[in-house]
């Protein structure tokens, strides 16, 4: 949490953070440091069944879990461009669905289980 949210402290608008790991890797974790990071206050929770939550902070912010989502189709008919391309922060969890619907340059962020307690996170910055 400390790290989403120090990661927050630095994120622009039009900033678009992809989220990848397994289930209960600490995605949603992660992502409550970063909005708080972004200065949103009160709690963040994964919007798993309302597939978008926006929270108000320094810069608006959405938060999109496309793990219920099937194909990139259905992903695109979300309208996921509007939050991709628009005047907030985008946070993706479960991003590898949407691969090919992201712009090209945002912030890839994986979780690897290293214990019951440990996680590994790779963080990179893609400039495509």
């Amino acid at each position: 949490m400390e790290l989403g949210k120090k990661i927050g402290e630095g994120l622009q608008a039009g900033d678009v953070v992809a989220l990848i790991g397994e289930l209960g890797a600490g995605k949603t974790l992660f992502t409550q440091g970063l909005v708080q990071g972004l200065g949103v206050k009160g709690y963040v929770k994964s919007p798993s069944f309302t597939i978008v939550n926006r929270y108000e902070g320094r810069l608006p912010v959405y938060h999109l879990d496309l793990y219920r989502l099937g194909d990139v189709n259905e992903i695109y008919e979300l309208g996921i461009e509007e939050y991709l391309y628009g005047d907030g922060v985008t946070i993706i969890e479960w991003a590898e669905k949407a691969y090919s619907l992201l712009p090209e340059k945002y912030i890839l962020i994986k979780f690897f289980y290293r214990g019951e307690k440990t996680r590994k996170i790779e963080i990179k910055r893609l400039d495509e």
